[in-house]
């Protein structure tokens, strides 16, 4: 063996990760082994590469997932740090969110009128939309969000129509990580546009809704999933009907709004007395 080599079971004494985590690392190209023997398939690793284990160990510990570790390790110059202290503020901002979900529950819990949202009511115009829909789970939601409305933007963009409004989305059952409720992503447009096999054309009719604002660091699926329940309880507590599931329509800084900055909103459709 080369004297700067080592084994997997050398680096893995030196480090305490288990082979099975440095082989889960080498596989993502977070700590791919220097050299791997053609015919036996034995990893070999540098000494140097025991530095980076121990920080890939020292972000894991703190949360991290792996696709951020990699950015924060391959990072320029002395960029490292500042980008482990977004994700940090990430953390804590989502924390701070989840707080407020937890006293919606106390309240709920304890028979109370929940006070952690403002909620307001509002008209909705009759709207023409495209739409994609799937089953979906808790873990599977945000990834269906991003590939769909990337879908319906490309065709209004091949097709030359325009986008309305915001897009937005609605549930037409209840998502959690037992539930996987019917999720509709929708672009309004004033256009003609065709459907395709994946992306149908419907008219949404012109109602009211209840609504609640959401700010950028309530992203995390907790505190979003409080905010449905408030405002459905907001519509029940007034004997209002619903007539649609319940929406959460995603502003242009969706991505990229600061944590206090509103991002998007919870709304339920419903019918006014009388």
């Amino acid at each position: 063996m080369h004297e700067d080599l080592i084994t997997i079971g050398e680096l893995s004494a030196r480090t305490r990760l288990s082979p099975k985590a440095l082989r889960l690392y080498g596989d993502r190209g977070l700590l791919a082994p220097a050299r791997v023997d053609p015919d036996t398939g034995v990893r070999r690793y540098g000494l140097t590469q025991v530095e980076r284990a121990r920080r890939i160990a020292l972000l894991r510990a703190v949360g991290m997932p792996l696709a951020r570790i990699a950015a924060v390790l391959d990072a320029d110059g002395g960029a490292s740090p500042g980008l482990l202290d977004a994700y940090w503020h990430e953390q804590e901002s989502s924390h701070r969110a989840r707080r407020q979900a937890v006293g919606h529950a106390r309240a709920v819990l304890a028979g109370r009128t929940s006070t952690m949202y403002r909620i307001a009511e509002r008209d909705v115009p009759e709207q023409k939309v495209l739409c994609v829909r799937r089953q979906v789970t808790a873990a599977e939601l945000a990834g269906f969000l991003g590939e769909a409305g990337e879908l319906l933007l490309a065709h209004l963009g091949s097709t030359g129509a325009r986008l309305s409004g915001p897009l937005f989305s609605v549930f037409h059952g209840h998502v959690s990580e037992d539930s996987d409720g019917p999720v509709e992503v929708c672009a309004p447009t004033p256009d003609a546009v065709e459907p395709t096999a994946l992306i149908s054309v419907r008219i949404h009719p012109a109602h009211r809704e209840a609504y609640a604002e959401l700010t950028g660091e309530q992203r995390d699926f907790a505190a979003v999933a409080a905010v449905h329940d408030a405002v459905g309880g907001w519509v029940a507590e007034r004997g209002y009907e619903r007539c649609g599931g319940n929406r959460e329509v995603y502003y242009p800084n969706f991505g990229t709004a600061g944590p206090r900055e509103h991002t998007s909103d919870v709304t339920v459709p419903f019918r006014p007395l009388g």
